[in-house]
């Protein structure tokens, strides 16, 4: 076989590969993901009555108004389009600044609730700085600060909690968990209707 032939099968190998792993398998993939679950394949959006978008259920959201729950810190600033987190010793200076301010943010913002029972993921960021949820100790301890604020029951607010834990997957893997996105949206309609 001479070189030329080789280079051109060689060519033709190359570009049929290219249209089938990076073009045609993507499409079947996407499209039988958009038939068997079209919310999850489109990203696990949150829509408001009006069809706007919200956010996303597997995207964490900064929130900085204290009559909302707060999520856990992202020293990514929430930002989608790259996660990560520095890998600091628990010693880095960066770090020990980061966590004082967490730890005093709490103090100024949360009197009722001692530093001795804030919970760890409110001071702490998860791998990806992108997680949407905190435990249920972690909102449960942001209950005496945002009844304070929005006039919601103690008992309503806890209910509101409860109703937004996500148990554990398959019922042993992980840990409970509270969407911070949902579980605001649902203090919003409770502070709207009273």
């Amino acid at each position: 076989m001479s070189p030329m032939k080789v280079i051109l099968s060689s060519i033709r190998i190359s570009l049929l590969l290219m249209l089938l792993c990076g073009l045609l398998y993507n499409l079947i993939v996407t499209g039988i993901a958009q038939a068997v679950m079209p919310s999850k394949a489109s990203g696990s959006l949150i829509y408001n009555d009006k069809g706007d978008i919200l956010g996303s259920e597997l995207i964490g959201q900064k929130f900085t108004d204290p009559k909302y729950f707060r999520s856990r810190v992202s020293s990514i600033d929430y930002k989608a389009d790259g996660s990560g987190t520095p890998n600091y010793a628990p010693s880095n200076p960066d770090m020990l600044k980061r966590v004082q301010e967490s730890v005093d943010d709490w103090k100024t913002n949360n009197p009722d609730v001692p530093v001795s029972q804030l919970p760890i993921d409110l001071i702490s960021n998860s791998g990806s700085g992108l997680d949407p949820h905190i435990s249920p100790a972690a909102a449960i301890a942001q209950i005496p600060r945002i009844s304070n604020l929005t006039g919601v029951s103690p008992g309503q607010l806890e209910s509101l909690v409860s109703t937004n834990t996500q148990s554990r997957e398959l019922g042993f893997l992980g840990e409970p968990g509270v969407n911070v996105l949902r579980l605001n949206l649902d203090l919003q309609k409770a502070i709207s209707s009273r």
